[in-house]
């Protein structure tokens, strides 16, 4: 593993992309690609249906996608950007429901989490593992699994406190771990071969122009 955390950052799937040629510009193409990439999570989570307190949406596969399209810094800007945006009333999350009484929804931890997994996911991708699907799918599903490091305790939390339910720990795997681990892994799945199918198509299209 240190050797891993010792590589150094490689080149993302936006820095072939976008290629600035100056600072001012390069600012200008790293605020739109963040809000490029608010958009592609925004546009996944209307892609949901709910089973329980917490919907199963689109948007795990948007931050897995968007982090390692990103890169670590992009990436979890973007995500910070979403959770403002939404907070700010724009309807951006899951669900008809958005502004700051969205923090008092059992989801909303998930959200939180949505921004460490999309910095992982980039950080993953700067080590190009985002090029080869089966380490990609590695990359991908730690990058998922951290959302519930947060999410579940937030969501334990709300529905104890604030909506009053009785809850045991079997509830709360059953309502916000268990419903999300095969649909977790599809989407990581999609997500490693969507990505560097992305690279094999940029690759390409670079060795016709030179």
């Amino acid at each position: 593993m240190s050797s891993i955390a010792a590589a150094p950052p490689r080149r993302v799937l936006a820095d072939l992309v976008a290629r600035p040629s100056s600072r001012a510009r390069a600012f200008a193409v790293d605020a739109a690609l963040v809000l490029s990439g608010v958009v592609v999570v925004a546009l996944l989570a209307k892609v949901s249906f709910f089973i329980g307190p917490v919907p199963i949406t689109g948007q795990t596969l948007g931050v897995i996608v968007v982090g390692a399209a990103l890169g670590a810094r992009r990436g979890a800007a973007a995500l910070t950007t979403y959770m403002l945006v939404g907070l700010a009333g724009l309807p951006v999350f899951a669900g008809p429901v958005a502004g700051p009484a969205y923090v008092l929804l059992p989801s909303f931890g998930f959200i939180l989490g949505f921004i460490p997994a999309a910095y992982v996911a980039g950080w993953f991708a700067e080590r190009a593992w985002d090029r080869k699907p089966w380490l990609a799918f590695v990359g991908f599903v730690a990058a998922s699994v951290i959302p519930f490091l947060i999410g579940v305790p937030y969501m334990a939390v709300i529905l104890s406190t604030v909506m009053g339910q009785q809850i045991t720990f079997a509830s709360v795997m059953a309502a916000g771990v268990l419903p999300f681990i095969v649909p977790g892994l599809i989407k990581a799945a999609f997500a490693a071969l969507l990505v560097p199918g992305a690279w094999l198509i940029v690759r390409a299209v670079d060795s016709r122009k030179s």
